[in-house]
C-alpha cells in the first residue's frame, strides 16, 4: 500500500525520536564491496510457494562461477510479492548457502513500513549478512523525506547500506545521504542519467562512495570505463558478466569487450529476465514460476523453452561458462 509524504514523515519521526538514543551506527568497513552482484530471481514451485532451496541454489551457482556478490530481493526478485515471513525465510535460506563463500551476500530491507525495514536489517545482520541495499518507500519522492528515511535507516544496523536511486532521485540527495550516513558507501543508481550522474558523484563524494549500474548492465563497458565500482545484471548468466569485469580490471579490455559482446550476443536469441535460463543451466527445477505479471521480455523468455536456451548455450557460451 502506497503512503502518503504526511503518514510517512510521520512514522519516520516516530522511529528517530524512539531510536535516536539506543544506537548509533559506526563507520563501515573499509573493504568495500566491487565487482558483479547479480540481483537475484525469486523462484516458487507449481503450487506457488516459495523454492527455498532454489534460492539457495543461485547462490551457490554463483559461488561456482567466481562472482562476486549476490542482491536479493530487490525490483528483479519481484520483492513487492513477497510476504515478511517469506523474505525473512528467503534471507535466511541464501545467507546459510553463502556462509563461508567467497561471495558477498547483500540483503534487500525495504518496505512501506520503517518497523519491517528496521526487522529486516536486524535480521540480515544477525545471520551474517555482508551489507544491505534499500529502495526508496513507495510512493514517496520529496527528497527532505528520503533523505530523513535513509538516515534513519542507517540507524538500525552496522552493517554497510546501499541505497538504490529510482525516478528522479538526485545527485545532491544522494551526496547529502552520503555524507550524513556513517554506513551509506555504495549506490546503485537507477535515477535519471547514469553514465551521466557518475562523474558528479565520484568528484563530489571524492570516490569514496562506490556506484553500481543496474538497469540490465547493457552498457557495462562504458560503465567500467567510467569508474563503476559494480555492476548488477540478472544471475542467469553472472559468470560471463564476473569474467568481463575481471579482464577489464586485469588490464585485458579487448577480451572483455569480446566477452560482453557475447552476453549481448546470446540476449539477442534468449532473455536472461525470467526463469528459463535459470532451468536450462539447472539453478531452478523445472516447473519454476514466478508471481510477477509477464512483461514483454519475460513472455519472450517463457516462449524459448529450456530445451531451446540449453542448445544455445552448448553451441556458443559452453567454453565460457564456469559455474
Amino acid at each position: 500500500m502506497l503512503e502518503t509524504r504526511r503518514s510517512f514523515l510521520k512514522t519516520v519521526g516516530a522511529w528517530t525520536m524512539a531510536g535516536s538514543s539506543s544506537f548509533t551506527p559506526q563507520p563501515a568497513s573499509s573493504a568495500r564491496l566491487r565487482g558483479v552482484f547479480p540481483v537475484g530471481q525469486t523462484p516458487y514451485n507449481p503450487s506457488g510457494k516459495l523454492d527455498l532451496e532454489g534460492l539457495a541454489e543461485e547462490v551457490r551457482f554463483c559461488q561456482r562461477g567466481g562472482v562476486h556478490g549476490f542482491i536479493w530481493p530487490q525490483i528483479a526478485s519481484g520483492w513487492s510479492y513477497l510476504s515478511e515471513k517469506e523474505r525473512l525465510e528467503g534471507a535466511e535460506a541464501i545467507l546459510a548457502a553463502g556462509k563461508g563463500g567467497k561471495t558477498a551476500i547483500v540483503i534487500g530491507i525495504q518496505s512501506a513500513d520503517i518497523g519491517a525495514v528496521a526487522r529486516y536489517a536486524k535480521h540480515a545482520e544477525k545471520l551474517g549478512a555482508n551489507a544491505l541495499i534499500c529502495l526508496p518507500p513507495p510512493g514517496v519522492s520529496d527528497e527532505k523525506a528520503l533523505l530523513e528515511f535513509y538516515q534513519q535507516v542507517g540507524r538500525f544496523s552496522e552493517l554497510p547500506l546501499f541505497m538504490q536511486t529510482q525516478g528522479e532521485m538526485s545527485v545532491e540527495l544522494v551526496v547529502r545521504a552520503f555524507e550524513t550516513i556513517p554506513t551509506l558507501r555504495y549506490v546503485k543508481d537507477e535515477a535519471g542519467e547514469p553514465l551521466v550522474r557518475i562523474a558528479e558523484l565520484r568528484r563530489r563524494s571524492r570516490d569514496e562512495l562506490a556506484v553500481f549500474s543496474g538497469r540490465g548492465v547493457r552498457t557495462m563497458i562504458r560503465e567500467m570505463e567510467l569508474g563503476f565500482a559494480g555492476h548488477c545484471p540478472y544471475t542467469g548468466l553472472a559468470d560471463l558478466y564476473a569474467q568481463v569485469f575481471e579482464l577489464f580490471h586485469g588490464g585485458r579490455a579487448r577480451e572483455a569487450f569480446d566477452m560482453f559482446g557475447r552476453i549481448l550476443a546470446f540476449n539477442s536469441m534468449a532473455s536472461e529476465s525470467g526463469h528459463t535460463l535459470l532451468v536450462a543451466r539447472g539453478v531452478f527445477k523445472p516447473g519454476t514460476k514466478s508471481r510477477e505479471p509477464s512483461s514483454a521480455a519475460r513472455k519472450l523468455a517463457q516462449e524459448t523453452t529450456p530445451e531451446v536456451v540449453r542448445r544455445l548455450l552448448e553451441k556458443y557460451l559452453k567454453p565460457f561458462l564456469r559455474a
